[in-house]
């Protein structure tokens, strides 16, 4: 028989602490209103949802989905994202609203290949959706929204990378023409950051020298305003060349929001392209190898729910935030002890419901048996007394 797993958790998951706790709500709850200023309701999805619907229209590879079977033998998924889910409920709750529809969202999602790469298999999301509006100003709006939320985090020095689908889609069209395998290829390594790979298997493509780095540039178009010029001018496809014509003013939007400081263009990042049909973005925190947000635009996917509509969003990986912002102190509150006998109940409570009214103020009560003395309260200074280890910031005592 195998010895019981008393302590033991599954791979890829993890407690958090009360402090942790305390910087994760307040992120959350922060960003959250963040979003409702800018017009974005809230909105819960189930934890549980139809493999055939959700699961299959999900971002997430299959083999990354976590399923389970019903008691009726129906296979179920935990979600993997919350764009499908928010996608089914725009097509059918929220049918008969009229277009542009905002909504924001806080959830856990499960991913099971994430545990392989040592990575959380649950994980925090808090984002939004921009549903039913194609233009570049709905672009804008969520890569603004971003810049805000992210602040409104806690994350100080960041940059969004921005790119567009199109661009490369065009390019590799225009250069590689029928091989989309290769074209494949050359899109994954790039996925994947692989700038050597890229590299490599451009060289094994057998091309002229002209084309060869012609592919190769464009891992330079790297930079702020100035790679919308230099972008024309890698090619003429018109996919490519609409591509960056819409960067251009989602650029030219993001000015006048102020915050194009916090933007660079990297035609580079393509995010995932089997998913994003156009503008895709991420966010990376100066202290962070990895993004804290990434989002883009998905026009494809509300067809597969009945409703077709172009949609853009974001999600903020809330937990990778809490490791920016971990080591800085949490903001403490004021803590009180009320110690009481019998006789002095209703006093007591009367006195904690009171101060729990106030903000900023956590009040804790224990009872004393009518044997005990008076607690054993240490003072260290002024605002500290210490019980039993605990610190509070006054204790008061009824008979």
């Amino acid at each position: 028989m195998s010895k019981p797993k008393v302590f033991e958790k599954p791979t890829g998951v993890k407690d958090y602490l009360p402090e942790a706790v305390a910087k994760l709500r307040t992120i959350e709850t922060n960003v959250l209103n963040c979003m409702e200023r800018w017009g974005y309701s809230e909105i819960i999805t189930p934890t549980l949802e139809f493999y055939d619907t959700v699961g299959v229209a999900s971002s997430t590879e299959d083999r990354k989905l976590f399923k389970l079977l019903d008691r009726n033998g129906t296979t179920l998924v935990m979600r993997s994202d919350m764009t499908a889910p928010i996608a089914r409920v725009v097509s059918s709750l929220l049918k008969q609203q009229p277009f542009p529809i905002r909504l924001s969202y806080h959830a856990n999602i499960f991913r099971a290949i994430e545990a392989e790469a040592g990575r959380d298999a649950e994980f925090f999301q808090t984002g939004v959706e921009l549903v039913g509006d194609a233009s570049s100003e709905s672009d804008a709006e969520v890569i603004a929204l971003a810049i805000a939320s992210l602040q409104a985090a806690g994350v100080k020095d960041f940059k969004i990378a921005l790119g567009h689908v199109g661009f490369l889609t065009g390019l590799f069209n225009e250069t590689l023409q029928e091989r989309k395998d290769e074209q494949q290829s050359l899109k994954q390594c790039l996925l994947n950051r692989d700038y050597v790979g890229y590299r490599e298997n451009i060289k094994a493509l057998g091309l002229s020298e002209d084309l060869q780095k012609e592919l190769e540039g464009i891992l330079r178009l790297r930079g702020g305003e100035e790679i919308c010029t230099q972008a024309r001018l890698v090619t003429q496809d018109p996919v490519a060349q609409q591509s960056i014509a819409h960067l251009c003013q989602v650029w030219d939007v993001l000015k006048a929001y102020g915050v194009s400081e916090h933007v660079l263009i990297d035609l580079t990042m393509i995010g995932d392209f089997s998913y994003y049909t156009g503008m895709t973005f991420e966010g990376y925190a100066a202290d962070l190898g990895f993004p804290v947000c990434s989002g883009g635009r998905y026009d494809n996917l509300l067809t597969q729910f009945g409703r077709p509509a172009p949609a853009t969003g974001f999600a903020l990986k809330t937990n990778r935030i809490l490791e920016v912002i971990s080591k800085r102190p949490t903001e403490s509150s004021f803590r009180v002890l009320i110690a009481y006998k019998a006789a002095g109940r209703e006093d007591a409570f009367r006195m904690a419901k009171e101060l729990r009214m106030r903000e900023g103020t956590k009040v804790e009560t224990r009872l004393l048996s009518e044997d005990e003395g008076k607690l054993a309260a240490v003072r260290l200074d002024d605002d500290t007394f210490v019980v039993n280890g605990v610190s509070y910031g006054d204790v008061i005592e009824f008979d």
